[in-house]
């Protein structure tokens, strides 16, 4: 007999917290054979899952490769399931620009917030690292995104932090972005000392701040 539809989120969720991509594959397939919502499998299946996810890894439960491969196991579910939205459920959606600020080449923190946002329905634009403080201005007024988010594990180029903020605001653009920063040498007060709309000290917070931000509370709805 299925399993009841609520169950079988629960499934997918657990497979994606257990790293499992082959059953959160056969899973997926099977909540679209059976005509089962695919919306609310992402949304209560997957995205339920990578966030538990990510609350390990606030935990020190799982690390890095742990978090890396529940990801994979949330993208191959994903990827069966995104043909079968409603269009009602696809909305345009929040943009964000992201990278590391020039003379840093440390991007594993900044990958992390990257595969939370998308797995929250975010489009991300990933610049990279070492990216000059007029390039993430360029590249948002032309991306036209609603927020900046900004890395950096090193203090001697966090000062290209406050440049991104800068650039914007001479170019009178800056009321257009939301600038969020974040790395190790990174705090709450260097970030209002430099006009950034915020700070996260992790991936999770990272998406937190940033749904706040775009005033998306359903953000998974963006998904498409």
């Amino acid at each position: 007999m299925l399993s009841s539809s609520i169950e079988l989120y629960q499934q997918l969720s657990d497979a994606v917290l257990e790293m499992e991509e082959a059953q959160t594959v056969i899973l997926a397939e099977d909540i679209v054979k059976h005509g089962l919502d695919a919306f609310e499998a992402i949304d209560r299946g997957l995205v339920q899952g990578m966030m538990r996810a990510g609350e390990l890894f606030e935990q020190e439960e799982y690390f890095i490769p742990e978090l890396l491969l529940c990801s994979d196991a949330m993208y191959a579910g994903l990827a069966i399931l995104k043909p079968h939205l409603k269009t009602e459920q696809m909305r345009k959606k929040s943009r964000v620009v992201i990278g590391v600020v020039e003379g840093d080449t440390h991007d594993i923190g900044k990958n992390l917030v990257k595969i939370m946002l998308e797995t929250s329905g975010f489009e991300v634009l990933d610049l990279g690292r070492d990216i000059p403080p007029k390039a993430f201005a360029d590249e948002a007024a032309l991306a036209g995104a609603q927020v900046i988010a900004l890395s950096t594990l090193m203090t001697t180029t966090m000062d290209g932090m406050a440049e991104v903020i800068r650039y914007l605001t001479d170019g009178k653009i800056r009321d257009r972005h939301q600038v969020i920063v974040g790395g190790g040498p990174v705090s709450l007060g260097f970030a209002q000392r430099i006009g950034a709309n915020g700070y996260a000290p992790n991936a999770s917070e990272a998406v937190k701040l940033t749904k706040r931000l775009t005033g998306d509370s359903a953000i998974c709805k963006q998904i498409k």
